[in-house]
């Protein structure tokens, strides 16, 4: 199943990137928060989206794009352990609001974040996003989180995958 999506979510975004006209491609950085801040240090990604303008000030669109949480070691039970890195691929519906006068925005990525790693289950994703806005590009600072599973010694334990990103995305014509 992983597979599927994850060859459906390439697909459209790939269909999406050959009219560019509301393409905007960049990256971001972060620090892990909640569970995942007890397997991570650090993440990083790319982002993906294409918008259509649906009334004024309000663009609504599809996003992807591949976010990379880095592996710590940390203890669990008393024992202590090191994480593999392990990453998320964000299959999403995105919202934005432009603000009419000032440079800023508000948006919403919701969707679902797709594991790539073994052992660990995707689950529901969300990254509400506060930025500000040129021409060319956004800056933005986001909370990041996948709603999750992860198999650890004989058990199933839910996982809060979050993150605060600084990111920056460039509107490509």
């Amino acid at each position: 199943m992983k597979k599927i999506l994850l060859l459906g979510a390439f697909a459209l975004f790939g269909g999406l990137a050959q009219a560019q006209e509301g393409l905007k491609l960049g990256g971001h950085i972060g620090i892990p928060v909640g569970d995942a801040s007890r397997y991570s240090s650090f993440t990083f990604g790319v982002d993906g989206a294409y918008m259509w303008n649906i009334a004024k000030n309000f663009d609504l669109g599809v996003a992807t794009g591949y976010s990379h949480f880095v592996g710590k070691a940390y203890e669990f039970k008393g024992d202590r352990y090191k994480s593999d890195d392990f990453g998320f691929i964000p299959v999403a519906v995105s919202g934005k609001y432009s603000f009419a006068k000032a440079p800023i925005f508000v948006a919403l990525d919701l969707g679902y974040g797709i594991s790539v790693k073994d052992g660990v289950d995707g689950g529901l994703y969300a990254q509400p996003k506060f930025g500000y806005q040129r021409k060319n590009m956004e800056l933005y600072v986001g909370y990041q989180t996948i709603g999750s599973r992860r198999d650890f010694e004989r058990e199933r334990i839910d996982n809060n995958f979050g993150a605060i990103n600084f990111g920056i995305n460039f509107f490509l014509k």
